[in-house]
């Protein structure tokens, strides 16, 4: 599949198929600003994993996957599922987020 090939979703939206495999999809309400700033973290984050792990530094290793993990919550992929969540707090969720990732307070 290339970049510019979308993936399949299943019929609801819900989720992505990628090899195979059935993946929570992001928040499709995401504005596609925020979009873009989430997945720029994210990418930074999984880049930031890899290094860590190269270098063999567990300390940075866990701050990198814990950055992944904000920014996949952030977009809607873990954590509650977009579609149990009503507007505002889906717009927190990405809010909160990005605030974290941004270099905001911590989670609470």
């Amino acid at each position: 599949m290339s970049r510019e090939t979308p993936p399949e979703h299943t019929s609801d939206g819900r989720y992505v198929i990628i090899a195979g495999r059935r993946w929570r999809a992001s928040d499709p309400d995401l504005p596609a600003d925020t979009d873009a700033r989430l997945r720029t973290h994210l990418m930074a984050a999984r880049r930031a994993v890899g290094v860590a792990l190269r270098a063999h530094d567990e300390e940075a290793e866990r701050e990198a996957r814990s950055r992944v993990q904000t920014a996949k919550v952030a977009l809607g992929e873990r954590g509650t599922p977009w579609w149990e969540q009503t507007s505002a707090e889906r717009r927190a969720r990405w809010l909160k987020g990005l605030a974290m990732l941004d270099g905001g307070p911590g989670p609470p």
